[in-house]
């Protein structure tokens, strides 16, 4: 979040070179921030081999289906404003690096980043403070709703029919399997397939 906040402050005073956007120097640097501080304290979220794998791999499937159906069905306007690794052609080693990086905090670093927080720590904390006496998948109709509009709200005003459904589905996995890594793994689906639809069709809002 203090990432994201620089970057809006070095876009509102074009202060980053060649005439690009801070988040093409910005979004690597919080890609790798976020994944040493996730590789810092893995002992602690004990993830295990997901349970019941293939319920997280249907909802991710779900979940990418509806992030971008009202293009691909509904026919609304493409999303092509955004994170366009096209700018970046001059530079071909710049290019590869960061699609490298943007893969991987796609697929990767988001949906443990978010799972962790979301159904491994908020979803329990609602319950008992003490949230790791509650175990994983444990329901509560309050910390449903608030962790489902939490998610929501996170995400910008035009995904968040999306990412209501999407928060909603990602529950049900925590729920069904009382499983973190399954909740990452339906995350990390949606996320890698959508990657490969920004890429096909390069509606890059989609980032």
């Amino acid at each position: 979040m203090l990432l994201l906040c620089v970057i809006q402050g070095l876009d509102a005073r074009h202060l980053t070179p060649w005439g690009l956007k801070a988040m093409y120097l910005g979004y690597p640097l919080q890609t790798v921030a976020c994944a040493g501080v996730i590789a810092r304290y893995w002992p602690q979220y004990g993830m295990r081999l997901p349970a019941r794998a293939w319920i997280g791999a249907i909802v991710g499937v779900l979940v990418f289906a509806c992030w971008v159906s009202p293009q691909v069905v509904f026919h609304r306007a493409p999303r092509v404003d955004g994170f366009n690794l096209d700018t970046l052609a001059p530079w071909p080693a710049l290019y590869r690096g960061e699609l490298i990086l943007r893969l991987a905090r796609t697929a990767l670093v988001v949906p443990l980043l978010e799972e962790i927080f979301w159904r491994g720590f908020l979803l329990r904390y609602l319950i008992d403070e003490k949230f790791e006496t509650v175990p994983m998948g444990a329901y509560a109709w309050k910390a449903n709703a608030v962790v489902v509009i939490g998610f929501m709200l996170e995400h910008s005003s035009q995904d968040w029919a999306a990412a209501l459904v999407a928060g909603l589905l990602y529950n049900v996995v925590a729920y069904r399997t009382r499983s973190l890594s399954c909740c990452v793994l339906a995350h990390a689906v949606t996320n890698a397939l959508l990657a490969g639809f920004i890429l096909s069709t390069r509606q890059w809002g989609f980032w």
